[in-house]
């Protein structure tokens, strides 16, 4: 999964996301909800000067860029984007572009669909105990190899059940491991993890790995030429608030309920632009697709859920 992703010839190092799918941070209206987050954990942290916004996984810079164009804090704003790929050309000046996160900042971390392409092992249960799933990168067939790991076999107990043989599991440490030091970075603010994922009572009975070419589901072959992603064991990951994006973003004020006709009548310029936003609401919270993804809020230095409360 790593050599598929991330190798000289893997498929982030070669593509832009948004020709392969669709992600909340590509939709304008969820750049406006994460600008009402931010002023709310600004207003926690007593409007610091310099306020950094960090984007992992960035793609083309199109959460930032909504960002930068709402300017929520009057020029405080420092907006960072961390990808593998070159900056975009027409990207925003005032975005800084590098591929480490930066230390020692305020402000917001964000993480948008980036936990879920943290390379992660699958294992089965056989009669002799787990055993790590092996794959060949060339035709994706699958084979059995060895016993797992003390780290992962502790990982595994303690997170997820294998019940019967022949029952899959992905083990989530390294993805823990990940977000524990990607936290680690954000001395005060706030930091959000947005993904598709499961809580330990509803663990899926097989895995979840999953390819993705050109908007369509394809088998999950590590060749470099396709997305590989996998849900996340979100309450292994630690602290934090722990809810689903369509609730989240109810409490930021976002809302799918049509405009009043009669702004229709009155503005129709006005209503159309506020249609469009419906559109973009509705799709952002289908309980079904985006709104059924999870937000996972940590806070350093201020309440977990202080971005909840205006």
């Amino acid at each position: 999964m790593r050599t598929g992703l991330y190798d000289t010839t893997g498929f982030y190092r070669r593509n832009s996301p948004a020709a392969h799918f669709r992600t909340s941070a590509q939709i304008p209206l969820f750049a406006d909800a994460i600008a009402t987050l931010i002023r709310r954990v600004d207003a926690a942290l007593g409007h610091p000067s310099t306020f950094t916004v960090v984007d992992m996984g960035a793609g083309n810079g199109e959460l930032l860029t909504g960002l930068v164009r709402i300017a929520p804090l009057n020029g405080r704003l420092k907006p960072v984007a961390v990808d593998i790929r070159g900056r975009p050309e027409s990207l925003d000046p005032s975005i800084r572009w590098c591929d480490e996160p930066p230390t020692d900042f305020t402000g917001v971390l964000l993480a948008c669909e980036w936990l879920d392409n943290v390379p992660c092992d699958i294992v089965e249960e056989t009669e002799n105990g787990p055993r790590y799933q092996l794959v060949s990168p060339r035709t994706g067939e699958t084979t059995l190899g060895g016993p797992l790991s003390e780290l992962d076999r502790d990982w595994l107990d303690r997170r997820w059940r294998l019940a019967h043989i022949g029952d899959q599991a992905e083990i989530g440490r390294p993805r823990d491991e990940a977000w524990r030091e990607l936290t680690s970075r954000l001395d005060n603010g706030l930091a959000l993890a947005v993904d598709y994922g499961h809580r330990r009572h509803e663990r899926p009975q097989w895995s979840t790995v999953a390819g993705y070419v050109d908007g369509r589901r394809v088998s999950a072959t590590p060749d470099g030429n396709r997305d590989i992603t996998a849900d996340v064991a979100m309450d292994s990951l630690g602290p934090g608030v722990l809810l689903r994006q369509r609730d989240a973003l109810a409490a930021l004020g976002v809302s799918a309920s049509r405009p009043p006709l009669d702004v229709a009548r009155t503005d129709p310029a006005a209503y159309l632009r506020r249609l469009s936003g419906t559109g973009d609401a509705a799709e952002l919270m289908d309980r079904n697709g985006l709104g059924g993804h999870w937000w996972l809020t940590r806070g350093m230095g201020i309440a977990d859920d202080v971005w909840a409360a205006p």
